[in-house]
């Protein structure tokens, strides 16, 4: 009996060295760990329970059948983050490069396939060379395998890819379809096709860097969300990431404490706006004082500057924040900022997770470019979303809300539950100078004097229309409030909110303008 309790042991301490001690070595002189070490940073001290430790590849060509390693190169299992249960595999590129074999997929579809019956996220640690080439469209078979279950576990739980490696060819598509997706500088890389393939077929001199490093998937293609210098601190902040979201679709983020009934007015958003209303001024100035702890976990940090979104708590409760951002473009809406916006509303809202909406937009970027390149197929995405999105809504206009921009930015005409203004938002259909230049275009030109019959013009058109009192009037703002009492109205509306039910018509899925 204890020779066979020894030799299981034995068994499991073997299948826990990968492809074994010299492997690990070059790994770690890569500056990455190994699969189990990346579990163990991640996930909570000692929860981890692995499933399918001794599965072995069923292949015999090219001399696979002298190749065996329990675990066939990647980690699967549940663990708990923040004490709240998920499920997880870990690839080990001290095996076979973590390539993916038939067995290997086998072992991250059954993870998901639990996944999904119990209602907790799936968080993947990728470090692949791909599809195992030896076992040819066996292993392709296992990749379409995956995305199957990415797709069908889409809006179900929460899906996040963590990329610590190399992620090429048809691998990408996993990540892709996931939620959110984390890179490491200098150490992941994501492409369809390598930089030998690019030479070959369009003469291009590219890096491994270059072509798809975490920089470049971060500032210029926003296929990362999340960025970092080292495992360890991409690791971490998957943790965090996490503290924000629920388990699954029926659940809803749980919230920490918080004294509500102590907080006091903020002066300082009262000297935020600038007094000339063509200036700029940094929108993470408020994001800051109306978050708990300034604690504001940004998504998408360095793509699509002109609109800013992610998670933070307010009032102890966890919300979805989507802001235009003046300092970049002036916060218009352009192609990338609308599809960034989107994706982002359209994940809070399938998660039940709230969203705050700051408004400060002069409409949506002009030029040939945005026109030829689809700006009215990818700015009614972001309208799409926030119409679609049944999850409590609540807006502040902090200045500027012009033209179609106004409507898209949550407005009350897309169901916004609670909409409020500041004393300084300006809500019209354009800015005030192109406003009076049309409506006054004939006394104007017709004036002895154009120039001081413009500022007039101009004067009058402002102090009618460039307030939010009309807007009031109507009813499409519920209240024009102070800044200073802004982190309290928020808290109370929220908490108002908490029991919303809404409802979109029954069908199979929508058109959403892909």
């Amino acid at each position: 009996m204890h020779n066979k309790q020894d030799e299981l042991i034995k068994r499991k301490e073997k299948a826990k060295l990968g492809g074994g001690i010299d492997k690990i070595e070059v790994q770690h002189k890569k500056g990455k760990l190994t699969a189990h070490e990346r579990i163990e940073l991640l996930v909570d001290e000692g929860s981890f329970e692995e499933m399918d430790i001794f599965v072995k590849h069923r292949a015999t060509d090219f001399g696979l059948n002298k190749q065996h390693y329990p675990g066939d190169g990647v980690v699967t299992g549940f663990a708990k983050i923040n004490e709240k249960p998920i499920a997880l595999y870990s690839q080990d590129f001290t095996v076979f490069g973590g390539s993916l074999s038939e067995a290997h997929a086998e072992k991250i579809v059954k993870i998901m396939e639990m996944a999904m019956k119990l209602g907790v996220p799936v968080i993947g640690l990728n470090d692949s060379g791909g599809a195992r080439i030896q076992e040819g469209v066996v292993s392709l078979g296992g990749y379409a395998d995956i995305f199957l279950l990415n797709t069908l576990a889409s809006g179900v739980v929460p899906q996040i890819s963590v990329i610590l490696g190399p992620c090429a060819g048809g691998a990408v598509y996993s990540p892709a379809i996931t939620d959110f997706i984390f890179m490491v500088k200098n150490t992941s890389y994501m492409f369809v096709t390598g930089p030998n393939v690019v030479k070959t077929v369009t003469h291009e001199e590219v890096s491994f860097e270059d072509l798809g490093g975490a920089e470049t998937h971060a500032v210029k293609s926003g296929i990362a969300h999340f960025i970092n210098e080292n495992e360890i601190e991409t690791l971490l902040n998957v943790r965090r990431l996490m503290s924000f979201l629920p388990q699954n679709f029926m659940d809803k983020p749980v919230d920490t404490e918080f004294d509500s009934e102590n907080i006091l007015p903020d002066e300082r958003l009262n000297e935020i706006i600038p007094e000339n209303p063509n200036k700029p001024y940094d929108m993470k100035q408020i994001i800051n004082l109306v978050v708990d702890n300034n604690n504001f976990l940004e998504v998408h940090t360095n793509y699509a500057e002109n609109i800013i979104v992610g998670f933070a708590r307010i009032g102890g409760m966890s919300v979805g924040i989507v802001a235009n951002q003046p300092e970049v473009l002036a916060g218009v809406l352009d192609i990338n900022a609308s599809v960034k916006g989107a994706r982002f509303v359209r994940f809070c809202d399938a998660f039940n997770i709230p969203l705050l909406v700051l408004v400060d937009v002069p409409g949506f970027l002009p030029g040939t470019e945005q026109e030829w390149n689809g700006i009215i197929r990818h700015g009614a995405k972001l309208l799409y979303a926030f119409c679609e999105a049944t999850v409590p809504k609540v807006t502040v206009i902090t200045r500027k809300a012009y033209g179609g921009a106004y409507d898209v930015m949550n407005s009350k005409h897309v169901r916004g539950d609670f909409n409020f203004a500041w004393p300084t938002a300006e809500i019209a259909v354009m800015g005030p100078k192109g406003a009076v230049e049309i409506i006054f275009k004939k006394e104007i030109s017709n004036s002895e004097n154009p120039e001081v019959e413009l500022e007039n013009k101009l004067s009058e058109f402002i102090e009618k229309f460039a307030n939010p009192y009309i807007a009031a009037e109507r009813g499409y703002v519920d209240d024009i409030i102070l800044p200073k009492d802004t982190k309290i109205r928020l808290i109370n509306a929220f908490k108002i909110l908490k029991t919303k039910v809404d409802k979109n018509p029954k069908k199979k899925h929508g058109n959403i303008p892909l």
